[in-house]
């Protein structure tokens, strides 16, 4: 595929999961991977669930990360240079928040004579159990390492699909191990993921 092709594909990916996702970096996920996973094919699964991991130990939000990542790695599968892979990652990110920028901007000349409007209001009740949503799908994609796409509307996935696609025993353990330990014991979140690299290297 020609490089400029593909940087305008990137583009129009990244600009419309920026437009169209509400909810942060977490509901961003599923969007993100439904698009360079499944509809474009560019990178694997567990090339993406990777990049996740990845964005969750750097700084800055999650969503843009993942983006800089994934722009990144597309273009050196592309075949593309260091540097042109870097560009990548520049119009991926760049391309993510430039509709939020907008909307953001716009919003806040009308922010205040918007609020207590029951037509806001009623849409911002609805937004909220969307976002919830698909904050949900994305901790199925990168538990069950599965798409669901190709499964027919209002059939339940079947028991082969779902053992099939779970994660080993030993991430299981690390999972338990870690949400005992943010949540029962309060422990520091970044002694829980040093502990969890560090188990990861001694397991893996």
């Amino acid at each position: 595929m020609d490089i400029l092709v593909l940087f305008g594909q990137l583009f129009v990916t990244f600009l419309l999961i920026g437009a169209f996702t509400f909810g942060g970096g977490y509901a961003m996920l599923s969007l993100i991977q439904t698009q360079v996973v499944v509809a474009h094919h560019w990178i694997s699964e567990a090339t993406f669930t990777n990049i996740v991991a990845i964005s969750q130990m750097t700084p800055g939000p999650i969503g843009i990360n993942s983006a800089t990542y994934v722009g990144y790695e597309v273009m050196k599968n592309a075949g593309a240079s260091h540097l042109v892979a870097v560009l990548g990652s520049a119009v991926a990110s760049f391309a993510l928040i430039l509709p939020s920028f907008l909307i953001v901007l716009t919003m806040v000349k009308f922010y205040q004579k918007f609020m207590g409007n029951a037509v806001f209001e009623g849409v911002m009740s609805w937004l909220r159990p969307a976002v919830v949503g698909l904050i949900g799908a994305a901790a199925v994609i990168l538990v069950v390492n599965t798409s669901w796409s190709g499964i027919p509307l209002l059939s339940m996935p079947s028991f082969e699909i779902i053992r099939d696609n779970f994660i080993d025993w030993k991430s299981w353990a690390l999972f338990g191990a870690a949400v005992i330990a943010s949540m029962g014991f309060k422990v520091n979140p970044i002694v829980i993921i040093i502990a969890g690299g560090i188990a990861g290297l001694i397991l893996y």
